[in-house]
């Protein structure tokens, strides 16, 4: 498998069968066949094409958040964005390769004098994953500050798709409706007061840090919010607030988090997802769909599509 990367990464950007757990921040999964590292959106668009060519299956993935990956892995290819780091700012225009942290995005813009991502300052995922799945917090998401977002599509044209089009909504858009490859988001901020800018950051992360547990791996919120309520109360509610299989827990800081307390298995988790939403639904008839994305071979667990029937 490295051979038939090398010609365009190189053979020291190629894993193979690499475990995903070293990749995501639940620390949980299994291995991939390959593992490659582009460089640059062209050679992302050369590795995307070549996978096409062998009727190689291919997962783009950013710094592996809100993902659960099977124990048994992922068949074929998974692209990692790490390496494709650009950052252009044009006055209060901010253009951002897809690699690139969304935290350390919004901590320059910061730095700049540039206002509108404070919220974004701690979710710890890639801006193509942010893209993806319109990530919010603290009142503010995505949708509010993207111009436009740069893609491969499924022709391998890179297409510049504007925010009107992207299909914004809560942890939803265009991104998941289609087979395309987020290759950068171009965002319109605002000048402000930096000294003012870093104050708000400082105090959304104090609110982060004694309200997560970000001491603990997880992929972050596990449940969207049900319309009407919130998923930490209702679980907390449930009586299901520590609760615990293998080495996975609903977080005793915050409950709408699953945390890996100790070597948990992605069967683990999806055990503890399953009676999380069977007792809320048992006990308030309400259904708790799941924010976190389930990632390879997980056709044959017994579980799987209960987990997702509420979706």
């Amino acid at each position: 498998m490295k051979a038939l990367f090398a010609p365009i990464v190189g053979s020291a950007n190629v894993l193979e069968n690499e475990p995903l757990a070293a990749h995501t921040t639940f620390r949980i999964g299994g291995p991939c066949q390959a593992m490659v590292f582009p460089k640059s959106p062209e050679e992302l668009a050369e590795v995307m094409a070549l996978c096409k060519l062998k009727e190689l299956p291919t997962f783009v993935l950013g710094k592996g958040s809100n993902v659960l990956v099977a124990d048994t892995g992922i068949d074929g290819v998974v692209i990692a964005t790490d390496h494709i780091r650009q950052l252009t700012v044009d006055g209060e225009r901010v253009t951002a390769s897809a690699g690139l942290s969304l935290i350390d995005v919004s901590k320059a813009c910061a730095e700049l004098g540039l206002s509108g991502l404070e919220f974004a300052s701690g979710i710890p995922g890639s801006i193509g994953g942010a893209a993806y799945m319109n990530a919010g917090a603290y009142d503010g998401e995505m949708k509010d500050v993207v111009m436009s977002v740069t893609v491969l599509d499924e022709a391998g044209d890179v297409v510049e798709i504007p925010a009107s089009e992207m299909k914004f909504s809560y942890r939803h858009s265009l991104l998941k409706e289609q087979p395309l490859v987020c290759l950068a988001v171009t965002m319109q901020l605002a000048r402000a007061d930096k000294r003012e800018i870093l104050a708000k950051i400082a105090d959304l992360t104090e609110r982060r840090t004694s309200r997560q547990p970000l001491e603990l791996p997880s992929a972050g919120s596990t449940f969207k919010r049900p319309v009407g309520h919130y998923a930490g109360p209702l679980i907390i509610d449930a009586g299901l607030q520590g609760y615990t299989v293998g080495g996975a827990q609903v977080s005793t800081k915050h409950a709408g988090f699953v945390v890996n307390v100790g070597e948990a298995t992605a069967d683990d988790v999806i055990r503890l997802i399953h009676h999380v939403q069977h007792e809320v639904r048992r006990q308030f008839g309400v259904d708790l769909e799941t924010e976190v994305r389930f990632i390879g071979k997980w056709q044959a667990h017994p579980l799987f599509d209960e987990i997702l029937r509420a979706e």
